[in-house]
């Protein structure tokens, strides 16, 4: 089931996006302000948020920009809402990332056919980012893999060089220890 998490402060707008949103069958979790939005995050793990763009604590702007600059959640879709008399900064909206923008009150069919676009963009994008993570982890294990394997043949074919770099490191230590150990000694001594 698709995720959205809902970030309004009015209860209006949040019973009203609530209400169009779980009738197509979304999972739905609401909160108040910018600053639980970003708590949530992490648990929730929406698809799209659906952001007031001027939310208490921290705005929908600050939220998309914090989505948007985060590579583990880049796949999230942000659409930004605003009333129909507030004034609303789109090329704000343009630069911190947004994907698309609301005007409230909601139009149930605008709300359904945005968010169901939505949906299918995050859910694609998190397809390809997570093919594109599963690469990288592979090569980079592929990587500390071969050069442990290549240190444990050199260590293993060479006792010498592994006596030398044991003695030196005993040697740079033995200094400090030897201060550190006196200094111990005389304090229990009272001096």
């Amino acid at each position: 089931m698709s995720r959205i998490l809902l970030a309004d402060d009015s209860p209006h707008a949040q019973r009203m996006g609530e209400r169009i949103l779980r009738e197509e069958g979304f999972e739905v979790v609401s909160v108040t302000d910018g600053e639980t939005a970003f708590v949530r995050l992490p648990d929730v793990a929406p698809d799209v948020i659906l952001a007031d763009a001027y939310l208490p604590t921290r705005s929908g702007f600050d939220l998309c920009r914090h989505v948007k600059s985060q590579p583990s959640l880049k796949h999230i879709r942000v659409v930004l809402t605003a009333g129909i008399l507030e004034p609303f900064d789109q090329a704000e909206a343009e630069r911190a990332g947004a994907d698309g923008v609301l005007r409230k009150p909601f139009e149930a069919s605008v709300v359904v056919a945005t968010i169901k676009s939505m949906v299918e963009e995050s859910q694609f994008a998190r397809g390809l980012f997570g093919e594109q993570m599963e690469a990288q982890q592979s090569a980079v294990e592929q990587a500390v893999a071969a050069a442990v394997a290549e240190e444990r043949a050199r260590l293993q074919t060479d006792p010498e060089r592994v006596r030398a770099a044991i003695t030196l490191a005993l040697d740079a230590a033995l200094p400090k220890m030897i201060d550190e150990i006196t200094e111990r000694v005389l304090v229990a001594l009272g001096h």
